[in-house]
């Protein structure tokens, strides 16, 4: 029964996601809460449906297109408003439901988790947006993002996720893992530094 819903939810994300590289986003998430909670007890069925759900609202076909709507859009209310019936359709347990929604809710740096498994998929989530793939999931936005018309605003939203986003991991597991893709980060801005005079545009 696991393996049907999870391999329906998954197969529904395979559909929705687009543009096409926020598909690697939910399996890469989903590696990462498996390192962290691998030592912990946690309900790994909410956690696989809410990491794959969690970013409906940021697809393009469920977001708006208006530039004007699209900058005041919560795609977290949209995925927790959509995440019910999905899971529904999906055969996931509905005694499960109300955890996976209330996982998606709290999976924003800003929130605070009422259970663990919303702490792993935070922490989790974080650590997506540092490193290497903090980097190409920042630059692959430039001149399709309202917030990213240029390589300038992709710096600058990583300088911002440097500064803020290691204070909030919650986890030490988390923590340690976050260590070298903090510092290939700092690495990554100061050679970005170097190279980009007189402008980088």
């Amino acid at each position: 029964m696991s393996g049907n819903f999870r391999n329906r939810i998954e197969q529904f994300i395979r559909e929705q996601a687009r543009p096409i590289e926020k598909f690697g986003h939910q399996p890469r998430l989903y590696a990462l809460t498996q390192q962290i909670g691998k030592s912990m007890t946690y309900d790994d069925d909410v956690v696989f449906a809410a990491t794959w759900l969690h970013d409906l609202g940021v697809f393009t076909g469920h977001r708006p297109e208006d530039p004007e709507a699209l900058s005041v859009w919560d795609n977290t209310a949209y995925a927790i408003a959509k995440a019910p019936q999905v899971l529904s359709d999906c055969e996931f347990p509905m005694t499960k439901q109300a955890a996976v929604v209330e996982t998606i809710r709290t999976h924003q740096p800003s929130s605070r988790p009422t259970s663990l498994e919303g702490e792993i998929l935070r922490d989790a989530d974080i650590l997506e947006q540092l490193g290497a793939i903090g980097v190409m999931r920042a630059v692959c936005k430039v001149g399709r993002d309202t917030r990213f018309p240029d390589f300038t605003s992709a710096a600058t939203s990583l300088r911002k996720a440097l500064a803020a986003l290691p204070a909030q991991i919650h986890l030490d597991v988390t923590r340690t893992l976050a260590q070298p893709r903090i510092a290939l980060l700092q690495m990554f801005l100061a050679q970005l530094d170097a190279e980009s005079l007189p402008a980088l545009y």
